[in-house]
């Protein structure tokens, strides 16, 4: 009777595609579950030192809920490397320039910080309204 455990290998990483709407919703509630399905921590399979996660596209992006005085006070900033390059910007006005990078920051926030999160990041579609380029990956009832 053989009791190890088998380690997972890349040929065993299935990747499925999620569709998730982020219209109505609390951005950092909506955040970590994006975070959990491109990590793939919901897999049986799942180790730490492997990119094992889901596709995910998130659509609506432009009509996420914040909670509080978010929207007047949350800032996101940026710096170009230059002297005099800080940029910071509130989220409300963030939200009219490109909608999209609020769900990115935020889910960039929740995912570990090592050599992985860029391999993660890029199986991350937003789009701001519910147009999107993958409607051949989802069929009529595959949504979440």
């Amino acid at each position: 009777m053989n009791k190890q455990t088998k380690a997972t290998k890349v040929s065993d990483v299935k990747r499925e595609w999620h569709l998730i709407d982020v219209k109505e919703k609390i951005l950092g509630r909506e955040a970590t579950k994006i975070a959990n399905l491109l990590m793939g921590k919901s897999k049986p399979y799942f180790v730490k030192n492997m990119d094992c996660g889901d596709n995910v596209v998130v659509i609506n992006a432009k009509e996420v809920k914040v909670t509080g005085k978010k929207e007047l006070l949350k800032n996101y900033y940026r710096h170009s490397g230059y002297p005099g390059g800080f940029k910071a910007e509130r989220l409300i006005d963030l939200r009219k320039r490109k909608p999209e990078e609020i769900i990115k920051e935020a889910v960039k926030g929740m995912l570990p910080q090592n050599r992985l999160r860029d391999a993660m990041l890029k199986r991350l579609f937003v789009f701001g309204t519910e147009v999107h380029k993958f409607e051949n990956k989802f069929e009529k009832g595959d949504q979440n």
